[in-house]
């Protein structure tokens, strides 16, 4: 096999023109040419043609250009004989550009918290869901509907992933112009509480149709999805459809169970989305501190790594190894401290030979400290280890606790479950399980209120309830508690639960 090393261009002392006229032919096979003449890379280069023909060689030498016989132009012998070559490129230097240009857009890459994408997300998701319910969907409609929701996903997971990439770099001030940041930080700020509410909000409406859609047998979709890549299998000695599907199957299933995980929480393994979630939501506090810390260099006011930094330089002055430990005593006070710590031995032998309060430290006979004290700074007294405390009794006690604390958390999702839509004026009284839901339920359906918006519909973060709420015009409404009285402007409250599976069962 031929030594090739399409790769070399790239550090030899004329790496730019080399990389130039590699994208010369990029953009002419983008225009459908295949082969190129010294003298038309010259001309779109403008640059010297010896230069260009010199590059050309050395480039086919390295295997990423062919170079053919030009016979088009020949009209005598002289010029048969004469040198003229046609230029197009291999596998391999076709090969290398991608992956140049894919490296190239990768670097640069600064990504984005897509909550646009989370919508059409949904409206995917909802597609599918009455595909689902088809007896027998179109499998061009369900192939399309996939490739566009793996295609959309992939893109949020990418785009997010390099956002918190770009954004803890800005954080811990790597690459980041500090004027930029400044005057940008209030727009950034922003932009991750918007995208933090659209991901509680939408974020749970995917993972109630996720589980809707592995409810419906989602398996039978991306069955149809495989078959119908795998009829354009190309011909082999085996059936080449039954090996395509398979692994087809295959990778589909693997894209499905990606995006439910990165939605849908597990036991002991949050969502992908509720990891985002919480890194976003820190990232604002951290922002808020790098806002800090440059208004204290902008004011003068020294920092610790200043300090340390200032510390360093003089032990890097220091004239001999004694100047440094007295440097060390002064800077960090880590002198000996045998005074402030006695075992059972010293006690004893304070016991019959005291020491009067006025004697100064430095003239009191010496402590006995235990070696391993001295070594470690732990000292462990003999005698039987510590008696191991039963906890079983406070253990049951905290799961009767837990399972009434659900069982009274139900009733009251139960009681507050609406027939239809209802005032808030005539829900009536309410008992302290009840009313903290309740208040949890309108503060959700509040803050997703945007402003001028008279309707909202929003879902619990669970994605098990979902609640629409509408302003009135006028109105006060009154809900009792036996701790006292609940009153605010009247609104028409709709609570349904999600997980039903029959509209009589959701309001019930």
């Amino acid at each position: 096999m031929p030594d090739y090393q399409p790769f070399a261009h790239l550090t030899t002392p004329n790496a730019d023109l080399y990389r130039a006229v590699m994208g010369a032919f990029v953009r002419a096979k983008r225009r459908f040419v295949v082969h190129l003449r010294p003298e038309d890379v010259q001309e779109e280069l403008n640059a010297d043609l010896g230069a260009v023909a010199d590059a050309l060689g050395r480039l086919k030498d390295w295997g990423n250009l062919r170079a053919d016989p030009d016979t088009s132009r020949v009209t005598t012998v002289e010029d048969f004989h004469r040198a003229r070559f046609l230029y197009q490129l291999t596998s391999e230097g076709e090969a290398a550009e991608h992956a140049l240009a894919a490296f190239d857009e990768a670097l640069g890459r600064r990504g984005a918290l897509q909550a646009v994408a989370l919508a059409d997300i949904v409206t995917q998701l909802r597609a599918l869901l009455e595909l689902a319910a088809q007896p027998t969907p179109d499998p061009a409609k369900v192939h399309l509907l996939l490739r566009g929701l793996v295609s959309r996903f992939s893109d949020l997971a990418d785009n997010a992933q390099a956002f918190m990439g770009s954004l803890q770099r800005s954080i811990d001030l790597h690459d980041v112009d500090v004027d930029a940041f400044r005057a940008y930080k209030d727009q950034l700020i922003d932009y991750l509480e918007r995208f933090i509410k659209d991901l509680v909000t939408t974020g749970a409406e995917i993972a109630t149709l996720v589980g809707r859609l592995d409810g419906t047998d989602v398996d039978r979709l991306l069955a149809m999805a495989a078959a119908r890549e795998a009829e354009d299998a190309a011909p082999g000695a085996d059936d080449p459809r039954e090996a395509e599907f398979t692994r087809n199957i295959a990778l589909w299933r693997d894209r499905w169970t990606g995006l439910r995980q990165w939605f849908v929480s597990e036991h002991q393994h949050p969502s992908q989305a509720k990891l985002l979630r919480a890194r976003a939501r820190a990232a604002i506090p951290a922002l808020l501190q790098v806002v800090s810390a440059l208004n204290e260099r902008r004011a003068g006011r020294s920092d610790r790594s200043a300090d340390f930094r200032t510390l360093a330089r003089w032990f890097a002055d220091a004239p001999d190894e004694q100047t440094m430990h007295r440097l060390w005593r002064a800077a960090f006070g880590l002198s000996s401290s045998r005074h402030l710590t006695v075992d059972a031995d010293t006690l004893a032998d304070r016991d019959e030979h005291p020491v009067t309060a006025q004697t100064p430290w430095h003239e009191a006979p010496p402590l006995l400290i235990s070696p391993q004290l001295r070594k470690t700074g732990s000292y462990e007294r003999r005698g039987k280890p510590n008696r191991i405390v039963d906890r079983s009794e406070q253990r049951r006690a905290l799961a009767e606790r837990a399972a009434r604390q659900a069982e009274e958390t139900e009733q009251a999702r139960r009681r507050l479950l609406t027939r239809r839509p209802m005032k808030l004026s005539e829900i009536g009284l309410l008992e302290p399980a009840e009313f903290a839901l309740f208040l949890g339920l309108l503060g959700d359906a509040l803050a997703a209120r945007r402003p001028g918006q008279r309707t909202v519909t929003t879902t619990t973060s669970d994605g098990t309830l979902e609640i629409r709420l509408t302003a009135l015009d006028s109105g006060s409404a009154e809900i009792r508690t036996p701790e006292g009285h609940f009153q605010g402007p009247d609104h028409v409250l709709e609570i349904l639960d999600l997980t039903a599976t029959e509209p009589e069962e959701r309001s019930a």
